[in-house]
């Protein structure tokens, strides 16, 4: 399910709203979006693999996410968390570290509980035009579809 909220007189309004259910448990899912051990086995959309993973989860914490593309390139996401609700929200700031402007999106990321599931919703603010706000929409379906099958029932033995 995707819901968009496109301004483009102001690119820095463009945003998206992406969520999908999650077979498992809140703290579960919670737990698989901020540890570098789980991150590092389902994050990034199809085709790229999640090389590396820091995280210091904590208000004014940093993270740093490598995304490794088919092509063998490597970039870095990395921001800092403003906001740490466990487990049921998350906010931080989101920016690619490669050369050229730096700019400082915003990811807020909501868990909730529904019995044995979670819906995640992941809402990207501040993306600077269309195009970029496609490849990001894109991206946040790779990451729910990988979260999604990293923590399915089928893949952890009955679910966690």
């Amino acid at each position: 399910m995707t819901n968009a909220d496109r301004t483009s007189a102001n690119p820095s309004n463009v945003s998206l709203v992406v969520s999908k259910m999650i077979r498992a448990r809140v703290e579960t899912v919670f737990d698989a979006w901020t540890q570098p051990v789980h991150l590092m086995k389902w994050w990034g959309p199809s085709g790229v693999t999640c090389t590396a993973a820091e995280v210091d989860l904590r208000v004014g914490g940093r993270y740093r996410l490598a995304n490794q593309f088919p092509d063998g390139n490597i970039v870095w996401i990395a921001g800092e968390f403003e906001l740490i609700e466990r487990p049921h929200r998350l906010v931080y700031s989101w920016r690619l570290e490669m050369p050229g402007p730096m700019t400082f999106e915003k990811v807020t990321v909501r868990f909730e509980a529904m019995g044995e599931s979670t819906q995640v919703t992941v809402e990207h603010k501040r993306i600077a035009d269309e195009p970029t706000r496609n490849v990001h929409e894109q991206g946040w379906h790779g990451c729910l579809d990988g979260l999604a099958e990293y923590l399915s029932p089928e893949a952890t033995g009955g679910g966690k």
